[in-house]
């Protein structure tokens, strides 16, 4: 136990400004005596000054203290940038000796603190104020942190401390790096144009002499594509126009070749920046061959789309057709067909023939450039009716080579329900419509339904048809739909880098009219004209990443086979691993899966590929890798303490007084110091009365005492009789 020292306190009997009133009463008193002349005066004001003290109820407050360790706090480093060549052997080698020392001083207490990685970087100042906050400011005896001084949160320094703060620098004078850095990147950019990355290659920390300068080669892929390569001045920024192919996320990887000459690390040499592909507007052709009650259908649909611009036309004239109005008297539109199927037609993104009929408007050498369309991108959408099975059928002019059916020549008049085929069910197009039958339709259940029998139990609430065309699907087309009879309904095929699509009925307007039922219109219609277009999420063989937050995936892959996987996925580092993918619908696969950490994935199933960027455009741990210090440089400056280099060797550790240098140059190494604080608990409190009760009683009668003799000395002799003899004059 420690003397926690002596303090004078005081318990009032009364109130305090009775005890004044006493004081000054007492002072008053002795005053006037002294006026007077009689002696004694003194003795009084005492008297009455020690009667006002007693009141006042004067004690000695003694107490007992226990001394209190210091602390000390150690921050270990030990986030990604802390594995560069030899940090982590100088962390751990520096952690440990300091370990030792503190352990070895007296009443000192270590507090360790570790810093790993989080998603905005290196938070070692948000990590020191935590620490700091949580220990009493009178036991703190220094701050030593252990790391290469890259810190992402400087702003969370605090001004000053009470203690020391040192910084122990890991990594090697001589290190130095070679990085790229993004400047300014776009989230979005519309299909088709051009959109701009600024960045710059940069050099930090001792380059040598001999690749000091000069230029590197870049590299730039788009989606895992072929690489381009480009040679680019170092240090300078540019400009790097890129153009989304796709709507969704276009992967931009961009990297260039590790100069040599030990440099720290190639993490930072490449980027993968996602940006998300949107279209502009969907420019859509819909040629009506005649007018009829579906027409209103497909109108209706693209007018409710905003992002749809739609051109309309209806052929109510034909050539062939005579009722004697003179063409000077008519109010129609001339159809402009050279300039829609010549001039334009690579300005649309998909063309539709409803009910289309071959009757001389466009001659053959428009029909052959529509299917160059198609094949060198484009997307048509054939919506047939009675007139499939007729001379006037698309098929027997030039477009019939790219038609994903041939039609027979009969047309079934009967009524049908819907069916989905094995390949429906996986087809994203179809696969997963309201109210979709459980089971394909046999012949036998079509046959029923020609004879009359009602086929809704087996649509599962989908509502008949009534006509369609008998075709025979074309080598490579996808029968997703069947009707009548167990004949196509619905094909899809792929011509070159086109796509065709093709209803061999005309009556899918009786599900928006709700025909017994109804059924999925609407939906059926746009899943049609968006994968004609090509959305990715109506792709039928497609590998998906939903990225949910940090760094957890979810996998979804469509195939139209059986089965899929194991996925490929390689790391930034080149390991890989293989992923398991569980079937939890016809033709769709998942997994979840957790990246050890950000950068660039490639994915792998087959011959199918996707690049997945996970977290920044490059890792922010490694922006900067050059050791430095001069983050907390200022902090350990106005604490007196020091940032000294571990390649240098290790510090000694040494106790200086409070208020002194903490750090300096020894025989051989430097040494920094840490302040003992002295910092002490009371542990105990006793009072006690300055004088007992009876002690003021008996030195106030005392002091009255006193001055009553003092004044009696003045008297004279008494004189005979009793009285006093006169004092001569």
């Amino acid at each position: 136990m420690i003397p926690a020292g002596t303090q004078l306190r005081f318990d009032p009997a009364l109130p305090w400004w009775v005890v004044g009133l006493l004081a000054g009463l007492a002072l008053l008193v002795a005053g006037f005596a002294l006026w007077r002349g009689l002696r004694g005066w003194a003795w009084r004001g005492l008297a009455g000054l020690a009667a006002a003290l007693a009141l006042a109820g004067p004690a000695l407050e003694i107490g007992s203290r226990a001394g209190l360790s210091d602390i000390v706090i150690l921050l270990d480093d030990r986030s990604a940038s802390q594995s560069l060549p030899e940090r982590g052997a100088q962390t751990d080698a520096a952690i440990d000796a300091l370990a030792r020392q503190i352990a070895a001083l007296p009443g000192t207490d270590l507090r360790r603190v570790t810093v790993g990685d989080a998603e905005d970087g290196t938070l070692l100042a948000t990590a020191l104020s935590r620490a700091v906050a949580a220990e009493p400011a009178a036991r703190l005896a220094g701050v030593i942190a252990v790391s290469d001084g890259n810190l992402h949160d400087p702003a969370m320094l605090p001004a000053g401390l009470p203690a020391p703060v040192h910084l122990l620098l890991t990594g090697r004078p001589q290190d130095w790096d070679r990085r790229l850095v993004i400047e300014e990147a776009p989230a979005f950019g519309l299909i088709d144009q051009e959109v701009t990355i600024r960045l710059r290659i940069e050099d930090q920390g001792a380059v040598p002499d001999a690749l000091r300068g000069g230029s590197a080669n870049l590299r730039i892929s788009i989606d895992g594509e072929a690489e381009q390569t480009y040679a680019v001045p170092v240090g300078v920024s540019l400009e790097l126009p890129v153009t989304p192919s796709h709507a969704g996320q276009n992967v931009v990887q961009i990297g260039f070749d590790a100069p040599g000459g030990d440099e720290l690390t190639d993490r930072n040499n490449s980027a993968a920046i996602s940006i998300n592909g949107v279209r502009d507007r969907l420019r859509v052709l819909l040629v009506s061959g005649e007018p009829h009650a579906g027409e209103r259908t497909w109108r209706n649909l693209l007018k409710s789309d905003a992002a749809v611009d739609l051109i309309h036309f209806t052929i109510l004239r034909p050539p062939d057709k005579s009722d004697g109005v003179p063409v000077d008297e008519l109010s129609l539109i001339a159809f402009p067909t050279r300039e829609l199927f010549l001039q334009r037609i690579d300005d649309f993104d998909l063309i539709i023939f409803d009910r289309y009929r071959v009757r001389g408007i466009l001659p053959p050498d428009y029909f052959a450039n529509i299917a160059r369309y198609v094949e060198e991108g484009g997307a048509i959408l054939v919506a047939a009716g009675p007139e499939m099975a007729s001379v006037e059928g698309l098929n027997l002019s030039p477009l019939g080579r790219i038609l994903p059916a041939r039609p027979t020549g009969r047309v079934i008049d009967a009524p049908f329900t819907p069916q989905l085929t094995e390949d429906g069910r996986r087809h994203p197009v179809t696969a997963g419509l309201p109210g979709a039958p459980g089971a394909a339709a046999d012949a036998g259940a079509a046959a029923d339904a020609d004879a009359g029998a009602d086929a809704g139990t087996d649509g599962a609430g989908w509502g008949r048809w009534l006509r369609m065309a008998e075709a025979e699907p074309a080598p490579g087309a996808q029968v997703a739909m069947t009707g009548a009879e167990g004949k196509p309904l619905l094909m899809l095929s792929r011509v070159g880098e086109g796509r065709v699509a093709m209803l061999t009925s005309d009556q899918v307007w009786l599900w928006g009219r709700g025909f017994e039922g109804g059924g999925p219109q609407l939906e059926l219609l746009r899943r049609i004209a968006h994968w004609s277009m090509k959305e990715p999420e109506l792709e039928e063989e497609a590998l998906l990443a939903d990225v949910s937050g940090g760094l957890e995936v979810r996998f979804t892959r469509r195939s139209m086979q059986d089965s899929a996987g194991p996925l490929i996925v390689t790391r930034p580092d080149g390991q890989t691993d293989e992923v398991a993918l569980a079937e939890v619908g016809p033709g769709r696969f998942t997994a979840v899966w957790t990246a050890p950490e950000p950068g660039l994935y490639r994915l792998q199933d087959g011959d199918l590929r996707r690049v997945l960027a996970l977290g920044p455009a490059a890792p922010r741990e490694f922006e900067q890798t050059v050791a430095r210090g001069d983050a907390l440089a200022p902090l350990a400056e106005a604490t007196g303490g020091a940032v000294v280099r571990l390649s240098e060797g290790m510090p000694e550790l040494r106790r200086v007084a409070e208020g002194r240098r903490a750090h300096g140059r020894g025989v051989g190494r430097d040494w920094i110091a840490i302040t003992p604080r002295e910092a002490a608990t009371v542990t105990g409190l006793e009072r006690r009365p300055l004088l007992p009760g009876w002690a003021w009683l008996a030195l106030i009668a005392g002091l009255i005492l006193t001055g009553w003799l003092a004044e009696g000395r003045r008297g004279a002799p008494l004189r005979a009789g009793g009285g006093a003899a006169p004092t001569p004059s």
